[in-house]
């Protein structure tokens, strides 16, 4: 009789990892992250506006510029509202579909920041599940950074026991 509380003929155990600040919540992006995208979007608008004035934006080009420019504004609302957070269950992001993956499913895990330009470059956490489902969960807080950074060495070490 095997007395592990796991047993093996179940696969890999399920990996656990408790916040230290229950429910930790940030936005998942930063301001100025949000600020240089507000720009860039306000940018294209005002070359659709203006392009338009001309009169160089009719008929069927003119169609496909504004469902370019509707994709645009809806990825930015989504951007500008997106939250990140953890909880004893899993990671979680609120998006235009809201992301979420379970902690005990996590085979591996990689924060990706560039220190220094985290307000240009949204650190991020790349995740994998045992069944190869992979997701990416932005940060903009450095409670939240710390949180990946604890997760992805705690998961580390617990996948390679």
């Amino acid at each position: 009789m095997d007395n592990t509380p796991f047993p093996a003929h179940m696969g890999p155990p399920p990996f656990k990892f408790v916040p230290r600040t229950p429910g930790v919540s940030c936005p998942a992006f930063s301001i100025p992250f949000k600020a240089l995208a507000t720009l860039i979007v306000l940018a294209c608008a005002a070359a659709f506006v203006q392009t338009w004035l001309a009169n160089r934006a009719s008929g069927a080009g003119g169609g496909w510029f504004i469902a370019g420019l509707l994709l645009l504004l809806y990825t930015w609302w989504h951007m500008l509202r997106s939250r990140t957070w953890i909880d004893e269950q899993g990671l979680h992001q609120s998006w235009m579909w809201d992301k979420h993956m379970e902690l005990r499913e996590l085979a591996y895990g990689k924060f990706i920041r560039v220190r220094g330009l985290e307000w240009l470059i949204a650190p991020r956490l790349y995740v994998r599940t045992l069944m190869g489902k992979f997701a990416v969960f932005y940060a903009a807080s450095p409670e939240m950074m710390t949180e990946f950074e604890r997760l992805v060495s705690e998961l580390k070490a617990f996948r390679s026991q």
